[in-house]
C-alpha cells in the first residue's frame, strides 16, 4: 500500500479555527450516495488491498489491514448503513483515517476529492433526523445531499470492545 495519498499537505492549508474560514471534508461513494470525513481525520487515501479477516471483530469490521506498518481495522460502511454489500474490487479505495481511539481505513467505492463549505452550510445531523447516530452533519447540494460521518460514533461501547479483543488489546 505505498501508493497512497497523503493529505498532510491539503490539511496544513486550512486557516484553523477561525469560524468564517472553509470546514475541508474528504467526499467518497458507496454507491451512488455521497458520504464525507472531516479533512482533518483523515491520513491517506490507499488502494483497495486484500483484507484479513479478524475473528470475533464486530460485524461492521470486514478484517484488518497493514497500512506502512500501523495495522488498523477496515470498517465496511456497507454493513453499518444497510446497502447491498458486494465484493471487494481492485477500483475501490481504503481511507485511512484516526478516530480518538485508533486508527481506522474506511472501504470506499471511489473518493471524488475535497469540498470546503463554511460551517453555516453545514445542517446538524440531529436538525435533519435526531436518529443518524453515525452521522455528523449533511451538507446540500444542487444535485443531492452528502452525510457526513462520525467516526468516533461509529462502533458503540460493546463494538469497541470487541474489536479490541479481536486486535489482541485488552
Amino acid at each position: 500500500m505505498n501508493q497512497g495519498r497523503d493529505l498532510s499537505a491539503v490539511r496544513s492549508q486550512s486557516n484553523g479555527p477561525d469560524p468564517a474560514a472553509s470546514l475541508q471534508f474528504l467526499v467518497f461513494l458507496l454507491g451512488e450516495q455521497r458520504y464525507a470525513l472531516p479533512l482533518a481525520v483523515v491520513k491517506r487515501i490507499e488502494r483497495a488491498v486484500a483484507v484479513t479477516a479478524l475473528p470475533g471483530a464486530p460485524a461492521v469490521v470486514l478484517g484488518a489491514v497493514n497500512v506502512r506498518g500501523e495495522v488498523a481495522p477496515v470498517f465496511d460502511l456497507r454493513r453499518r448503513f444497510r446497502l447491498p454489500l458486494r465484493d471487494l474490487e481492485l477500483a475501490d479505495r481504503l481511507i485511512v483515517a484516526e478516530t480518538s481511539h485508533r486508527p481506522v481505513t474506511l472501504l470506499a467505492d471511489a473518493v471524488q476529492g475535497v469540498l470546503k463549505r463554511s460551517a453555516d452550510q453545514v445542517i446538524p445531523a440531529e436538525r435533519v433526523l435526531p436518529s443518524l447516530e453515525y452521522i455528523r452533519g449533511v451538507i446540500g447540494l444542487d444535485d443531492g445531499i452528502i452525510l457526513i460521518q462520525d467516526l468516533d460514533k461509529f462502533l458503540s461501547s460493546d463494538e469497541e470492545a470487541k474489536l479490541d479483543q479481536a486486535m489482541g488489546r485488552q
